[in-house]
């Protein structure tokens, strides 16, 4: 599994940890940020106007920009309907009403929901072993919304499946980016393109459907999550990408592990969240699904 780390190289494993703790400090701080009534396509456009700027910056550097041809576009689009729009919309409704942590929790059903659309895709071929993650993750997600005592309010059952559209939708990014490839631009141009075309689609919902942030404040708790929530997650997927360059794609897959022990614990610490023993043992159930169903390098 982590064949193309060095051993002894304990700066991967630094990187491998600092972008999962980055990540998973996105749950709770989407929780605060919907906590002051912001909503969905409010938060989306400044999280993609701020994404855009840091990484039109990284662009500017380098001296190259995302190009703009018709395959170019319908890449962009597919990242950012399935990577940015629709998950995020998913994502910030269902921390309306769920705990962050759960919803920590239910994202890490991202590979899961990737092995079968890749069967679907013709992109994998079957395996029993990765099959078991995916049954092991149904029994996570089972033993979350089954028992009565699992959540604070068995009223939160029903906001589940809602959270749940965030992972397909990535997981049918993650398929449809590596059916297409890059067209060679590379993730941060790809990224800048999604996230151009993501503020002109989301300013106009948000201003129809009421939920835009005025940002001239006065600026609160929420605001700042909105900002800083932007920006590690730029800095976040940055990280990773440059991993996967550096260790290879299976040691790096080994991010999710962290983003999901990461988002309960920020959300322990930052809103003083705690759970019952069925949510703990899912998490077991959880890292154990992952572990089966993320490819090796042999495959």
């Amino acid at each position: 599994m982590i064949a193309r780390a060095k051993q002894g190289n304990g700066f991967l494993f630094l990187m491998l940890l600092g972008c999962g703790l980055i990540w998973g400090a996105s749950f709770p701080l989407n929780k605060i940020a919907v906590s002051a009534g912001y909503r969905d396509f409010g938060i989306i456009f400044w999280n993609q106007l701020i994404a855009a700027s840091v990484l039109a910056v990284i662009c500017w550097q380098r001296g190259v920009w995302p190009g703009f041809q018709r395959k170019q576009i319908r890449l962009y689009l597919a990242v950012m309907l399935c990577g940015t729009l629709l998950p995020n919309w998913a994502s910030y409704t269902a921390s309306v009403y769920l705990p962050a942590g759960v919803v920590a929790l239910l994202i890490s059903l991202v590979p899961m929901f990737a092995f079968p659309i890749a069967l679907a895709f013709g992109a994998e071929r079957f395996a029993w072993r990765r099959f078991a993650g995916l049954l092991t993750g149904m029994a996570a997600v089972l033993l979350i919304a089954g028992p009565e005592a699992s959540l604070p309010e068995r009223a939160m059952v029903v906001f589940i499946p809602l959270a749940l559209i965030a992972p397909f939708l990535y997981g049918l990014e993650g398929n449809l980016v590596a059916k297409w490839g890059d067209t060679g631009e590379g993730p941060v141009r790809v990224l800048l393109g999604a996230s151009l075309l993501g503020v002109i689609t989301s300013l106009p919902i948000a201003l129809i459907s009421g939920t835009f942030i005025d940002p001239r404040g006065p600026w609160g708790a929420p605001d700042l999550a909105i900002v800083i929530g932007a920006i590690t997650n730029v800095i976040a997927y940055t990280g990773y990408v440059w991993l996967v360059g550096r260790a290879g794609a299976v040691f790096s897959a080994q991010v999710a592990y962290i983003v999901t022990a990461a988002g309960l614990l920020w959300s322990m610490i930052l809103l003083s969240e705690s759970y019952s023993s069925y949510i703990w043992f899912a998490l077991v159930l959880m890292m154990a699904g992952l572990f089966l169903v993320q490819p090796r390098e042999a495959e």
